[in-house]
């Protein structure tokens, strides 16, 4: 059935037919008005199923086709739209002006008919790309051909006389073409990436081999000067490729390969030039079979292949002992919590109580998207990577928020029912960055480029998996935790090798049958068990133990479909990193009806605890008690509420939790302490090892949990009930707390709770905390007394972290789509 389901015609032969099966043999078995109903619901069947199927192919546009390629009518509308939509920017005949050239049929953001599409009808965000939501389907498509003639693709296929494995040879060997080009990974960066030169006629690549000043886009109007070379005052001068450059600032990347960053009025003097970096020899250096042979190899790299760029060395970059030495090196921010133990500090004070009221905002990168911004930067020698939207990644100048590169990807399958579309975070291991998308994959970028080196699946995102938190690199292993605990899915946590994105081992946070733990699920309940790992953990590199928390249970709060402890939801499980064995675990809320998962970071410190030193795991939890614990064995020593609870009557002496009587969520409510978004939740804390303190987001107030039963359905919600407020103002606070003991040092008051907006302290004797209505606050660390205050005019739902370059410090934080990076005066 088409677009005209629901007309006249098609209605009246659905009555027809289904008039005609309304009698068998004669007998009448159903009415007209029976058979009207069925047709309704069958109708109304199908054109759910092309809807579905449409959205599944607007979501895989590397599966669209166009349907009317080579269609002169068609390609008569494009032209017509092209001129009243697309021209003004992108000049006439797709020759470029303000927008780049479309006629090389070269596209940044894919080339399929599909991506190109989508690229029309959605615009890119941030760009003075606008989408064309109003334009009807067939007149996109149309835009589509035109475009596509542009190019002029319908041409027969060109014939090459070279041989592509000899030059391959000749790239890799004699012609020294890979010291600066990239193919499939392999190779330098200096030059443009050609994993996908077939897109270039031949006769092109041929001559722009013998002339390297040959514009690989002969129609765009005028030439754009790639290379740049400055000369700064003591004498030196350099030459390279421009990567990033505004009125006052320049990056570019030398033919070592290492990018270079200038403020052009430190140097004595740059210029841009039109010669290329590309050696102008080689007409006299190689034969003319020689270049037929490149051209030939060149020809045959038609995209990037993941198979071949997973297999690229990982050397280089960021060492992973540098990752856990990180303390070492203040000025780098190299995991999502800051280093290992999960502290959220920063050992830097240039930045202190005394002069943090001169804080100036010293750059903001705009990166705008369908959601706020969740996460939090890595930094690594002043480059600054960090997701945006869910599917973008950005790596940035941190001293002047130039942008390097930037990684778009779309998802391929979109769960309809989807939740939580954030992306917190990104992890970097040797010239690598590694991060997760919504529908649970796991790619591979070069840091150096943003180009992808593999992507691995590691679950169905129909069935509720996705992936929001920042992965973990712990010596050779990438460590990533699923969401998705609302849509009863079995959660597990992975870890991947670095290299090549396969996967070493996994642990089931929802033990099946013959495992420890599996007793505690009633009957088959622990199918849909859920028990998300969608917050990054912690590591002890001393003890070589993992440190990973898991959410709540499923369905949320019908916990009599699930009678038992439900190991290891709302827990924290120590596991061996080189194999994923459990060591220990503790269950913070054994048989949660709440929804009080443990998904908070846990703080490794070293303290004395009962007279002695002890290495402990601190965690203040969602259910309103701040914990302490032996991280060497599990052992439970210490439990305080920092914030009103009604829900729990003491600890045994092993540490379980006595559930007071009437706190579960029942049918007709039980009012219960903390509320659903717990006494604190995945904000980041801080601990100040120095002054042996503990600072944190607090919200205190209750809500009636109400028990409503739901079945499950695969990729949909599966609470089991719901929660309401009460005639009550929710109580919230930035607080300090003794790492210790729990006990309160002092508050400050704050408007607005959050689930995100946490803080970060400083040897500076200061904290700065994120609020949600737009404020980036500095109180001193030791009083709590505010000290300086930003608005930055959007909500604030991550957390501020800080960063030095070239000896000067910064403190960042993103807000609604923006990345703000903040720090004092220069000098006069």
């Amino acid at each position: 059935m088409g677009q005209n389901a629901l007309g006249t015609t098609t209605k009246r032969s659905w009555d027809v037919k289904l008039g005609g099966i309304a009698k068998v043999r004669g007998m009448q078995i159903l009415s007209r008005f029976q058979v009207r109903v069925m047709a309704t619901v069958i109708i109304a069947a199908v054109y759910l199923f092309e809807a579905a199927n449409t959205s599944a192919q607007e979501h895989a546009p590397e599966r669209a086709k166009n349907p009317f390629a080579e269609n002169a009518a068609a390609l008569e509308a494009g032209s017509r739209l092209y001129g009243q939509a697309c021209q003004a920017c992108h000049g006439g005949e797709g020759r470029g002006d303000r927008g780049p050239a479309l006629a090389t049929g070269v596209f940044a953001h894919g080339s399929t008919d599909g991506e190109l599409f989508l690229s029309i009808q959605n615009g890119f965000p941030g760009t003075q790309m606008p989408g064309f939501s109003s334009l009807k389907t067939d007149q996109i498509w149309q835009l589509v051909s035109y475009i596509r003639s542009l190019s002029g693709n319908n041409e027969a296929p060109e014939k090459l006389t070279g041989n592509a494995k000899t030059g391959a040879a000749l790239f890799f060997g004699k012609a020294a073409c890979s010291e600066c080009h990239g193919v499939q990974a392999k190779g330098g960066i200096v030059g443009p990436d050609l994993s996908a030169a077939t897109r270039f006629p031949a006769q092109l690549l041929r001559q722009k081999i013998l002339d390297p000043t040959t514009s690989m886009n002969p129609q765009a109007r005028g030439r754009i000067a790639t290379t740049v070379s400055v000369t700064t005052k003591d004498g030196r001068t350099l030459r390279g490729t421009r990567r990033a450059e505004d009125s006052f600032s320049l990056l570019m990347t030398t033919a070592d390969g290492s990018l270079q960053r200038f403020e052009k009025g430190d140097l004595a003097g740059f210029r841009y030039e039109f010669e290329s970096m590309m050696p102008s020899s080689y007409g006299q250096r190689l034969t003319a079979k020689e270049i037929d042979d490149l051209v030939a190899f060149l020809k045959s790299q038609t995209g990037r292949d993941l198979s071949k760029t997973a297999q690229a060395p990982i050397a280089g970059g960021l060492r992973w002992e540098r990752i856990r030495d990180s303390r070492k090196e203040p000025g780098n921010w190299l995991t999502y919590w800051g280093d290992y133990q999960g502290t959220h500090f920063s050992a830097l004070k240039q930045i202190t109580s005394n002069n943090v009221a001169g804080l100036q905002a010293k750059w903001a990168a705009q990166m705008p998207g369908d959601s706020i911004l969740e996460s939090t930067p890595i930094v690594v020698d002043g480059i600054m990577y960090t997701s945006g939207s869910p599917g973008e990644v950005f790596a940035l100048d941190a001293r002047t928020g130039l942008q390097i590169w930037k990684y778009q990807r779309r998802q391929k399958i979109v769960n309809p029912y989807e939740g939580n579309r954030y992306n917190r975070g990104v992890a970097v291991v040797g010239n690598r960055v590694f991060f997760g998308t919504l529908d649970a994959v796991l790619i591979a970028l070069d840091a150096r480029t943003g180009l992808p080196l593999w992507e691995t699946k590691l679950a169905d995102t129909m069935e509720g998996y996705g992936i929001t938190a920042a992965p973990l690199v712990v010596k050779d292993k990438v460590i990533v935790g699923v969401g998705g605990g609302e849509y009863g899915i079995r959660g597990f946590l992975d870890a991947y090798d670095a290299a090549t994105g396969k996967r070493l081992w996994r642990f089931d946070a929802i033990p099946g049958p013959g495992s420890f733990g599996h007793d505690s699920w009633l009957g088959e309940s622990w199918k849909q068990g859920g028990g998300a790992t969608w917050l990054t953990g912690s590591y002890d590199p001393d003890l070589n133990l993992l440190y990973w928390t898991v959410g709540n249970p499923g369905p949320d709060f019908d916990y009599k479909l699930r009678k038992g402890d439900n190991l290891f939801t709302c827990s924290v499980v120590a596991l061996n990193p080189d194999n994923g064995q459990r060591k220990w675990h503790y269950q913070f809320t054994p048989e949660d009806s709440h929804d009080w998962d443990a998904n908070e970071d846990v703080i490794l410190i070293d303290r004395e605890f009962g007279g002695r030193p002890r290495k402990l795991l601190v965690q203040a939890n969602r259910n309103g008690f701040y914990y302490v614990l032996d991280r060497t064995n599990g052992e439970f020593l210490m439990a305080t509420p920092f914030v009103k609870q009604t829900w729990n009557a003491g600890f045994t002496k092993a540490g379980r939790p006595i559930k007071a009587a009437g706190t579960d969520a029942e049918p007709e409510g039980n009012v219960v302490y903390p509320g659903l978004g717990g006494g604190t939740n995945w904000q980041a804390p801080s601990y100040d090892a120095g002054r042996g303190w503990l600072y944190l987001v607090t919200q205190e107030y209750g809500q009636r949990y109400v028990l409503t039963p739901s079945p499950y359905e695969p990729g949909k919600a599966y609470w089991g009930g719901r929660s309401f407020g009460i005639a009550e103002s929710p109580v919230v606070a930035i607080k300090a707390l003794d790492a210790v003991t729990g006990q309160e040092q002092w508050r400050f008051r704050i408007a607005q709770g959050s689930l995100s907006a946490g803080v970060m302290a400083t040897s500076g004797n200061v904290v700065f905390a994120a609020t949600r209505e737009g404020n980036l606050v500095a109180l001193d660390s030791e009083s709590g007394a505010p000290k300086w205050r930003f608005q930055t005019g959007a909500n604030i739902a991550t957390s501020p972290m800080s960063y030095a370059v070239d000896g000067k410090q910064y403190v960042a934080v993103a807000s609604g789509g923006v990345l703000y990076s903040f720090a004092l005066p220069d000098a006069p």
